[in-house]
């Protein structure tokens, strides 16, 4: 098959080792796909990454911070997201999170929030919301 657009790996600095064998993003044309973040904050590359912080209020702003990390990374930020995809590993969080969800978007200054999908998932044990999205970059 012969593709036009290159597929890019998209890696902070701050994330030069994953969790796993996947990339942080993936840009391919105007597309930028964010992988599943969680809430702990990007460990130096000879470090651990620090435990997560207990409320699902705190992990909820550090995940979006982690999302935005990758976003600015790959030439973009919320206002080009589309869509994001929310984790949250108990039904009893859905209140919390959308405090923090919205008091996030507000603080950054989101006039229109991206498009959402909340399921519900076992993650890693002290990890409660993962988010994942996909933003259109408007340069191309």
């Amino acid at each position: 098959m012969n593709h036009v657009a290159t597929k890019t790996a998209i890696v902070p600095d701050s994330r030069a080792r994953t969790a796993g064998p996947f990339s942080p993003g993936v840009s391919i044309g105007p597309l930028l796909q964010v992988a599943g973040q969680v809430g702990v904050a990007p460990a130096a590359p000879d470090a651990s990454a620090p435990a997560p912080e207990a409320s699902v209020r705190a992990q909820t702003l550090q995940t979006l911070d982690n999302v935005r990390e990758i976003l600015v990374e790959g030439g973009t930020g919320w206002e080009d997201v589309l869509m994001v995809r929310v984790h949250l590993t108990g039904t009893g969080h859905f209140a919390e999170f959308n405090d923090a969800y919205r008091e996030y978007f507000g603080a950054h200054g989101c006039e229109t929030l991206p498009a959402r999908t909340t399921v519900y998932v076992g993650l890693p044990a002290g990890l409660l919301v993962e988010i994942d999205a996909l933003a259109v970059r408007g340069d191309h």
